[in-house]
């Protein structure tokens, strides 16, 4: 059968890398092998969860472009895909655990089990639920009820060892000594995770659960409820945590950790997805740019590290500045429009005008949003000088008439094209006795306001002859107030 996969996140937040890295890979596997990818929502934690998390969620797989063939918006056999819809389902599944002699109800408050934890710790022990309610005997049992006591139910965790095979590290084997018999339902009716997860992943036919490594320590009681409702297990794959450079896990403290934040800071879907593909897997050879439509044909569950991968944002830049650099003109320039609506710079001179200043500028950007900042100079009135380039560019002694002996050179070149441009800028250094260099740099700062810029020559005739004179025309009376 082909496969089902899943992703559930819990809708306590936005979508983070380690979780869209999760959804990638799960995606990844659907399209390989021609199966189904199911988006469920986890948000039973009503305290935590809103409507407005879901809604970033899914705009943070809409954006990556990992759509979904059966959850919210998509519906499907399954429905509803929300874990807050199937309450009844948990419930019904926690009572048969219980009539099948799996679970039992639990009637301990959590003042007493606070204290008993306390006084393990006390004894320098960790504690374990000490089964307290198993134990209670008909009468007491139905006192309790009697009384309404609030009541929780446990799964009765067997004393065998707990095994399962995992694609990515193989054989995992947990003893039943060292796990305690968990809460399935909440004394409020609510279910745990572990409940809740099994139950949905039964229900809808899930064959592989692709997960974090976080998860391992959850998969025995996993296991332990698949085989108490006589259900065949899934095939497991736990796959290796995202690190910051410090090799502790990624968080708010290594930057921007939500995949909403990484759009905004100007990185192409693609580079990110090929970026987060790349964080844990590799496709056995050296690539590593790679389109969606190469990493479809070349994901498996083998390819995945059992390492941690470190998030490397530095490697992120390099890839993103890859993808602009191959994206077609009139596609990068749909995308950086709306920045520089946002930033007061549109609309150009033309169209046309600014394609050339954005392909002039595209081998420096790294992201979307450097081309407003490297594009600034180019489209305001004025140029503002960088401290740096007043006193690296602007000392030249003379260097007032050098500029005054080259604004009347470019008002005679013709035409006005980047070989007749050189040529005026280098004779009027060689007239003046000056190094072209010096002459060059000094210009550069008059037309940009900066040490550094694309080619001189291609700036000077993507301004122009009139605007290129007036911003000379700027910088001597510049020099003139500091002479």
């Amino acid at each position: 059968m082909a496969p089902r996969v899943r992703f559930a996140p819990s809708p306590t937040g936005y979508l983070h890398v380690g979780g869209a890295r999760t959804a990638l890979f799960n995606w990844l596997y659907a399209r390989r092998h021609g199966g189904t990818f199911v988006l469920r929502i986890e948000d039973t934690d009503v305290e935590r969860s809103s409507a407005d998390m879901v809604t970033g969620i899914l705009e943070g797989l809409r954006w990556l472009g990992l759509d979904w063939d059966e959850g919210p918006d998509a519906g499907g056999p399954y429905a509803p895909y929300s874990q807050s819809e199937r309450l009844d389902r948990y419930r019904d599944a926690a009572a048969r655990l219980v009539a099948d002699g799996h679970a039992y109800y639990c009637y301990c408050s959590p003042e007493r089990l606070k204290t008993e934890r306390e006084k393990a710790e006390q004894r320098g022990e960790a504690w374990r639920y000490d089964r307290a309610c198993l134990a209670l005997s008909a009468e007491r049992i139905a006192e309790l009820e009697a009384a309404g006591t609030p009541r929780a139910i446990r799964f009765k965790v067997p004393a065998a060892r707990t095994q399962f095979h995992d694609a990515v590290h193989g054989p995992i084997e947990f003893d039943g000594a060292n796990i305690e018999d968990f809460v399935v339902l909440r004394s409020d009716s609510y279910p745990t995770y572990h409940l809740s997860v099994v139950v949905d992943d039964l229900e809808m036919q899930i064959s592989h659960v692709i997960r974090g490594d976080d998860h391992i320590s959850n998969t025995p009681k996993h296991v332990l409820l698949f085989q108490a409702f006589g259900a065949p297990l899934p095939q497991f794959a736990h796959v290796p945590l995202i690190l910051g450079a410090d090799k502790k896990r990624l968080s708010k403290r290594h930057g921007a950790t939500s995949v909403t934040e990484y759009q905004r800071q100007g990185y192409l879907p693609g580079a990110m997805v090929n970026f987060l593909a790349l964080l844990g897997w590799s496709p056995g050879d050296d690539r590593e740019l790679m389109s969606t439509a190469d990493l479809i044909d070349s994901f498996s569950l083998e390819g995945i590290s059992g390492g941690n991968a470190v998030f490397d944002t530095d490697k992120l830049d390099w890839m993103n500045g890859q993808y602009i650099a191959r994206l077609p003109i009139g596609e990068l320039l749909e995308a950086v429009q709306p920045l520089f609506v946002e930033a007061g710079l549109w609309p150009p001179e033309s169209i046309e005008w600014f394609r050339r200043l954005v392909e002039l500028l595209r081998p420096r950007a790294k992201r979307l949003t450097e081309f407003v900042e490297l594009a600034a100079p180019y489209l305001r009135a004025t140029v503002e000088y960088e401290p740096e380039a007043i006193e690296k560019h602007l000392a030249t002694p003379g260097l007032a008439d050098h500029v005054a002996a080259l604004m009347t050179s470019l008002r005679e070149v013709d035409p006005f094209d980047e070989p007749h441009v050189e040529t005026a800028v280098r004779r009027t250094a060689a007239e003046r006795g000056i190094k072209a260099a010096a002459l060059i740099h000094a210009t550069r700062v008059a037309v940009t306001g900066r040490t550094t810029s694309p080619g001189l020559f291609e700036v000077l005739v993507l301004l122009g002859r009139t605007r290129t004179i007036g911003r000379l025309e700027q910088l001597l009376t510049f020099l003139a107030t500091r002479a």
